[in-house]
């Protein structure tokens, strides 16, 4: 006979296991298949719980075009999650945030700071702004990361 209590621990570990997997996000990512550093990026967002369908392109300029990706905010990657797009290296809580912005058409990390999610490189770490675009097109900082 099975005690009460661990019949109760199961429980809630199934429950919450159930609640995970709902929860959990899928990202598409565009990528080109020479960029290590999109690689690293990916890696960053699975170990945050993020599902990311991983999508080898010819021409990421035309991706980020059809993506409305301004060039002000390029970088060398592109994802796409609930018809948002998030450009470059965007920090995983960001990425988990812009589900929760209906004011947002995306989020960039223009250009590749060292030291942002996927292009770590030693203790070295620039300064940089997660930028989101607003529907109304203008530009919003969504958060600063300093530098050392």
């Amino acid at each position: 006979m099975k005690s009460p209590l661990r019949v109760l621990a199961l429980s809630t570990l199934v429950l919450s296991s159930l609640a995970n997997a709902a929860e959990q996000l899928t990202m598409d990512v565009h990528r080109d298949a020479n960029c290590g550093c999109c690689k690293a990026w990916i890696s960053h967002l699975q170990a945050h719980g993020i599902k990311v369908n991983d999508h080898v392109e010819a021409d990421m300029s035309s991706v980020k075009r059809q993506l409305g990706v301004a060039p002000r905010l390029a970088s060398c990657h592109t994802g796409v999650i609930n018809g948002k797009f998030v450009e470059g290296h965007v920090p995983a809580e960001q990425v988990l945030a812009l589900s929760k912005r209906d004011d947002l058409k995306g989020m960039a990390v223009p250009g590749m700071p060292i030291g942002s999610a996927g292009m770590e490189m030693g203790d070295r770490k620039d300064a940089f702004q997660v930028i989101g675009l607003r529907n109304d097109g203008r530009d919003e900082v969504i958060a600063e990361y300093p530098g050392n």
